[in-house]
């Protein structure tokens, strides 16, 4: 067998294409790895927080029922002291001796 230089040359540019093809190769992969990684980890948070949401929001009925049983006390009491305000307004309007007939 009869080699010569220009073989080698082109066996050893061949080579050498191929390594820099697979060092390409690996390199985006690579990168496509780390950007795969990003989602996830975004996927993940996204996750979470719903999840928490979700949790936030089912308690939403135990809440508003208090807070509609609390409210309905307030105003209940609220409508006893306007009434109790007004009732005092006539007295002293009308009473001569206020406010020493309160005492």
């Amino acid at each position: 067998m009869d080699f010569s230089n220009d073989t080698f040359i082109i066996w050893g540019s061949t080579l050498l294409i191929g390594l820099v093809v697979i060092g390409v190769v690996a390199f985006l992969l690579h990168q496509i790895t780390k950007t795969a990684k990003k989602i996830n980890e975004g996927a993940s948070q996204i996750w979470t927080q719903g999840k928490l949401v979700a949790n936030n929001t089912i308690q939403i009925p135990i809440f508003l029922t208090t807070t509609n049983r609390v409210a309905s006390k307030i105003l209940k009491a609220a409508g006893k002291v306007a009434h109790s305000t007004k009732l005092i307004k006539e007295h002293a309007e009308g009473c001569p001796g206020c406010p020493a007939c309160m005492l």
